[in-house]
């Protein structure tokens, strides 16, 4: 795993800081705290929720997210099965307490997602709601989407079924110290056959031709003592094993709703010829060998994310896995109904707390496998979802990237003139002059420029010529 690497945001920065989250915030139209009629109706529905009939608090279910998570979605046990494996997935239930039509649910339409910054995040819904009530914390009985889904001997799927239950979670985890009980043998069972189905699965994927990049995840968070830390990590294998237990229960939606014609998937279209051949010429300029016969997916599960002639390859893929939307329909399929990348239709179907599309998702799901009528208010907010889901996405994505850009300024102010080592990871289409840094020291993607061509891949010199807080400004310079 490589190493995490940090910069920290001193505390003497905070006024900075403060006037700059202020400035997104303003930015972006974020909206502030829920309106007093939006609060009163959560706080009611978290005394009175819609609770079913079946009771499976007997499953060990157990949460795993990143360390002090409270908005919790989903909950998890693996066991071994005759011929295979069975998944259980409890998705918390978020229609239990939001009623259609009501303040709290028009909300929620507004809001799309959660929002996620260096100090706080603006939640989806009231955290009565989304760290209380409707939460899967642990010894808590409470309402879900029971998923159970059974696979074969070689991870794939074979029956699929999702229906409400009552259940109640073991334990809170974190990736981390799931990891550390597997690295040093202590760990329960259920981790290792987590661990095979999510090899499985992944094997599935690379059978199916679909792709991942392994990047280093940059992260911002704040410490015990009010500093601002940026890192780039790698992640744990155990969130890779629990990724794809969403990804597949993601697939299983899909699966369901085609069959029955109706339903919200999460597509990607494949990048255009053009831009594949844009990344071998990449390829090339990196020295890194792509044979003609190779494929795409082939060729980036032979990088190594260690490197950063790889690392500035796997920047520049980045750029085909763009144009992801949200597809609609009832009554006829989508034209194009994949997610590109993982070469399978897909739903957002796991993170109900967090994200508006899959509320309604579930209810479709487990209409379906019920073999009930889908509720009138789901098929009713159909057509307008993707227009929604797409605008909160953009505001996500703009808010976070407004953030780091923030907390990157914000600790280079002091540094201005000085020189760090890195590795140019990207170079602009149309200009040979511009580009993107990797500092190696410290946890920062920033734009660089020179007097002559950038060398793609290469470990440079560069000098730190403009950091502005404010405007979240960072340039560097090429050093001579």
């Amino acid at each position: 795993m490589a190493p995490t690497r940090r910069l920290s945001v001193q505390p003497s920065s905070a006024q900075v800081l403060a006037q700059g989250m202020t400035a997104i915030r303003t930015a972006f139209k974020l909206p502030a705290e829920f309106p007093p009629e939006v609060e009163a109706v959560a706080a009611q529905a978290a005394t009175q929720p819609r609770l079913p009939g079946l009771d499976r608090s007997d499953l060990a279910l157990v949460t795993i997210d990143p360390p002090g998570s409270m908005d919790l979605d989903q909950a998890l046990l693996v066991e071994r099965r005759e011929g295979g494996y069975r998944v259980y997935y409890a998705i918390a239930d978020v229609a239990a307490f939001v009623s259609p039509g009501d303040a709290l649910d028009l909300e929620t339409n507004r809001r799309g997602e959660t929002l996620y910054g260096a100090d706080s995040k603006i939640p989806l819904h009231p955290k009565v709601l989304s760290e209380g009530a409707a939460s899967l914390l642990p010894d808590q009985l409470r309402p879900a989407l029971l998923w159970t889904i059974e696979l074969d001997a070689t991870g794939e799927i074979a029956t699929i079924d999702v229906r409400r239950a009552q259940v109640r979670s073991r334990a809170r985890l974190d990736y981390l110290g799931v990891q550390q009980r597997i690295d040093a043998g202590t760990a329960e069972p259920m981790w290792t056959v987590l661990r095979e189905i999510g090899e499985l699965r992944k094997r599935r994927e690379l059978q199916r031709g679909g792709i991942s990049l392994p990047l280093p995840e940059q992260e911002i968070g704040v410490a015990d003592d009010g500093q601002w830390t940026l890192s780039f990590r790698a992640r744990h294998p155990v969130e890779d094993w629990n990724e794809q237990i969403s990804l597949l229960t993601g697939m299983a939606a899909a699966q369901l709703m085609m069959r029955a014609k109706v339903g919200l998937l999460r597509t990607l279209p494949a990048p255009e010829p053009a831009a594949i051949a844009r990344l071998r010429r990449t390829a090339a300029a990196l020295q890194l060998a792509w044979p003609e016969a190779q494929t795409y997916p082939d060729f980036i599960r032979s990088l190594d994310p260690a490197q950063a002639r790889h690392i500035a390859m796997m920047v520049a893929c980045t750029s085909v896995l763009r144009g992801a939307a949200y597809a609609a329909f009832d009554g006829e399929l989508p034209a194009q109904p994949l997610q590109w990348a993982l070469a399978a239709p897909y739903a957002h179907a796991t993170a109900p707390l967090r994200r508006l599309a899959d509320r309604y998702v579930g209810e479709i799901c487990v209409a379906v496998c019920a073999g009930t009528p889908i509720p009138d208010w789901t098929r009713r907010a159909l057509p307008g979802l993707p227009a929604t889901m797409q605008a909160a996405d953009h505001r996500a994505n703009g808010y976070e990237r407004a953030v780091i850009e923030l907390a990157e300024a914000a600790a280079l102010a002091v540094r201005v003139g000085q020189r760090f080592s890195g590795s140019i990871v990207e170079i602009e289409q149309g200009s040979a002059t511009r580009g993107t840094v990797m500092l190696h020291e410290q946890a920062i993607e920033a734009k660089v420029s020179a007097a002559t061509a950038l060398p793609l891949g290469a470990e440079v010199q560069v000098i730190l010529t403009e950091a502005e807080p404010l405007t979240r400004t960072v340039r560097f310079e090429l050093a001579g």
